[in-house]
C-alpha cells in the first residue's frame, strides 16, 4: 500500500479561477473539484482520488466575497452560478457548427489586421484598453493598476496575482503537474510559465475559455517580452510545458477567439496549443454559459485528458 500512495503522490492537479468575484476559496476550490470528478465519472468507471491544490486570487481585486448563503438575487454578494451537476445526455449528439466557426475564423483575421496592422489616425491600442477598463475590470487591474482591497493596498495586482501562482507551483515542484486554468487564469499562468518559474515543469497545461489569443492580450504578452508587435507573429510556447491542451466553446464570447495553435509557436520541444471545441453544458436561468468554469471542467474532451494523466 506504502507504494500505491508514495506513485499517488507524485501526481497533482492545479487550478486556477478567473475573471470576476467569487465564492471563497473553499467553496471555490471544492467546487471545481466536484465538477472534475463529475466529468471523470463520465469517462471512467474507476474513481480515480488526486491530489488537487488550487490557485485563488479573487480576494486581491474583491474586498468581500461571493456569499453562498446569500438568498437576495439583488445582492453583490448573490452567487448566479454556484457548482450544479451538468445533463451529460447533451454531449450525445454534440458537433461543432461549421458556419459558427467559419464565421469566428473571419472575425479573428479582421481584428488581427486591425490591432496589428498600422491604421495611421486610429490608435487600437487606447481603444483596447479603454475596452478592457469598461468590459474586464479584473484584466485592468492586472495589467495596469495595484489591488483595491484594503488589505492588499500599495501592491501591483499583476504581481501579486502570480505570485499566488508561482507559491503553489514552487510547492509541488517536484510532482508531476497537470496545471488547469480558466479564463484570466490562463494569462495568468503563460505569464508565470515564461517569466516566474522556467524551472517547474508542467507535464499538461489546460487551458479552458481562454482570452489568450485576443489581440489585445497577445500585445501585452509581446510587449512584456520586449517584442514589438508584428502582423503574423506568434507567441512562444513557454519551454516547460510538455503538452498544451486548449478547449473552447465557439458560444463562449471570452474565447471568442477559440484557437489558439494560430497564435503561438511551438517550443524547442516541438509542444504547441492543440484546439479542441468542447461543448459546455452549464445552465444558468435556462439559458447555456458557455463560459462558465464547471461546464468546462467535466467536458468529455478535458476529462478524458485529466484521466490520462492520472493513469
Amino acid at each position: 500500500m506504502w507504494l500505491i500512495d508514495k506513485l499517488f503522490r507524485r501526481k497533482i492537479i492545479i487550478a486556477i479561477h478567473g475573471l470576476a468575484n467569487k465564492p471563497p476559496k473553499r467553496v471555490l476550490k471544492k467546487w471545481w473539484k466536484q465538477s472534475i470528478r463529475e466529468g471523470l465519472g463520465q469517462v471512467d468507471r474507476k474513481r480515480r482520488r488526486f491530489l488537487y491544490d488550487f490557485a485563488y486570487w479573487a480576494d486581491l481585486m474583491h474586498e468581500n466575497p461571493l456569499d453562498p448563503e446569500e438568498k437576495d438575487p439583488k445582492s453583490e454578494r448573490f452567487i448566479d452560478n454556484p457548482y450544479r451537476p451538468g445533463d451529460p445526455s447533451v454531449y450525445e449528439k454534440f458537433k461543432p457548427s461549421m458556419i459558427k466557426k467559419k464565421i469566428l475564423d473571419g472575425l479573428e483575421k479582421k481584428v488581427d489586421r486591425m490591432f496589428f496592422e498600422d491604421q495611421g489616425f486610429i490608435n487600437f491600442d487606447r481603444i483596447a484598453d479603454r475596452l478592457m477598463r469598461n468590459l474586464f475590470m479584473d484584466l485592468d487591474y492586472y495589467y495596469h493598476r495595484e489591488c483595491s482591497v484594503s488589505a492588499f493596498r500599495g501592491l501591483k495586482a499583476g504581481e501579486e496575482v502570480r505570485r499566488r501562482l508561482v507559491k503553489v507551483l514552487k510547492k509541488h515542484r517536484r510532482k508531476k503537474i497537470l496545471l488547469i486554468a480558466h479564463s484570466m487564469g490562463t494569462i495568468i499562468s503563460y505569464d508565470v510559465l515564461t517569466r516566474e518559474v522556467p524551472e517547474v515543469t508542467i507535464d499538461t497545461f489546460i487551458t479552458i475559455g481562454s482570452p489568450l489569443a485576443l489581440p489585445v492580450v497577445m500585445k501585452k504578452i509581446l510587449a512584456g517580452q520586449g517584442t514589438v508587435p508584428k502582423a503574423g507573429m506568434k507567441i512562444p510556447t513557454p519551454e516547460n510545458v510538455n503538452r498544451w491542451l486548449n478547449f473552447s466553446d465557439l458560444d463562449d464570447r471570452v474565447a471568442i477567439n477559440y484557437g489558439l495553435s494560430d497564435d503561438y509557436s511551438p517550443n524547442s520541444r516541438g509542444v504547441s496549443p492543440v484546439d479542441t471545441i468542447v461543448l459546455n453544458n452549464y445552465m444558468k436561468n435556462g439559458k447555456k454559459d458557455a463560459h462558465n468554469s464547471y461546464g468546462y471542467c467535466r467536458a468529455p474532451e478535458v476529462s478524458r485528458a485529466i484521466r490520462d494523466f492520472l493513469r
